[in-house]
C-alpha cells in the first residue's frame, strides 16, 4: 500500500472524507511555499497536491497560471520541487504528496531519472494532466511499476464509452473535475456532481475526489458530502498570490478542512 492508500483506509475507518489541497511549488518563493506546505497537515489537510510550475499550463486558469509564472520567475525548477518534497519528508512521514502538472518537464528530465528522484524525495503519486490513457507506456506504467500511484482525471465529458479507458491503470484515487474548462472558472454544484460521482464509483473501487470550483467551507462540505472528498486549489493559491502571511493562508485552509471533514 502507498501512503495514499493508507490515508484513505484511515479516513474510511473513522468515517471522514478526504480534504486535499493544491499549492504551486515555489510560489511566491521557495521558502514561503515550503512553509505553507509544512503547515498544511496541522491545518487539516489529508493529501497535498504540489504543483510543478510549467510555462504552458493549458488546464489552469489565471490564478494558477500566475502562480506558476511567479514560481518560474523566482527560479523554481523540477529539481527544486523534488527537493521541497524531500525537505517536507524530514518532519512528516505520513501525509501523501502528489505531484501535479504537465509531462514536458518530466520528459526533459528523463522518466527513469525523475521516477527515481521522486521516490527518493518521498513523493507518492502523480497527476499529469496532458498524458491521456493512450500514452500509458510513457509514464503511467513505469510510475506504477516503481511504486507511485498514477491518478487520472475524469470530467463531465467522460462518457460511458470513455470511462473504462480512463480508469484502466489508474490508482490511488480518481480526480473528478466538477466543471468543464480551466481551474478557477466556475463553482461546483453538489447536485450536478453527485450523480457523476455515483456513475464513476459504480465502475471502480477507487475513491473519487472532486476538484475545481470549490472555494468556501460550505462548498467543501457540500461536495465532500457526495464524494469521497474534495480538492481546493485556486482559492488557496489566490491568497498566496495576494501576499497574505503564511498563517493567514493556513487559517483559510483550516476553515476549508473543517467544512470538508463535516460532510
Amino acid at each position: 500500500m502507498t501512503r495514499i492508500d493508507r490515508q484513505f483506509a484511515r479516513l474510511k475507518a473513522v468515517g471522514k472524507k478526504a480534504f486535499v489541497t493544491y499549492i504551486m511549488a515555489g510560489d511566491p518563493d521557495l521558502d514561503t511555499s515550503l512553509a505553507v506546505m509544512k503547515g498544511l497537515p496541522a491545518a487539516g489537510v489529508d493529501i497535498i497536491e504540489l504543483g510543478m510550475p510549467f510555462t504552458d499550463p493549458m488546464a489552469d486558469g489565471p490564478t494558477i497560471q500566475l502562480a506558476g509564472q511567479r514560481a518560474l520567475d523566482g527560479g523554481q525548477t523540477l529539481a527544486r520541487t523534488l527537493a521541497m518534497a524531500a525537505e517536507f519528508r524530514k518532519t512528516d512521514q505520513t501525509t501523501p504528496i502528489v505531484l501535479m502538472g504537465y509531462y514536458n518537464p518530466i520528459y526533459s528530465r528523463g522518466v527513469d531519472r525523475f521516477l527515481q528522484e521522486a521516490l527518493a524525495a518521498g513523493v507518492d503519486g502523480l497527476i499529469v494532466v496532458d498524458l491521456p490513457p493512450e500514452e500509458d507506456d510513457e509514464l503511467c506504467l513505469p510510475a506504477q511499476a516503481a511504486g507511485l500511484n498514477f491518478i487520472r482525471l475524469a470530467t463531465p465529458t467522460t462518457d460511458a464509452k470513455r470511462l473504462p479507458k480512463v480508469l484502466t491503470n489508474t490508482s490511488g484515487f480518481v480526480y473528478y473535475v466538477s466543471i468543464t474548462g480551466i481551474t478557477g472558472a466556475g463553482a461546483a454544484a453538489a447536485g450536478d456532481v453527485g450523480p457523476e460521482v455515483a456513475r464513476i464509483k459504480a465502475a471502480t473501487d477507487l475513491p473519487v475526489i472532486v476538484g475545481f470550483g470549490i472555494t468556501t467551507p460550505d462548498a467543501a462540505a457540500a461536495i465532500a458530502g457526495v464524494a469521497d472528498g474534495c480538492v481546493v486549489g485556486s482559492a488557496i493559491v489566490k491568497e498566496i498570490g495576494a501576499g497574505k502571511p503564511v498563517q493567514e493562508v493556513l487559517a483559510l485552509v483550516e476553515r476549508l478542512a473543517v467544512g470538508a471533514h463535516s460532510a
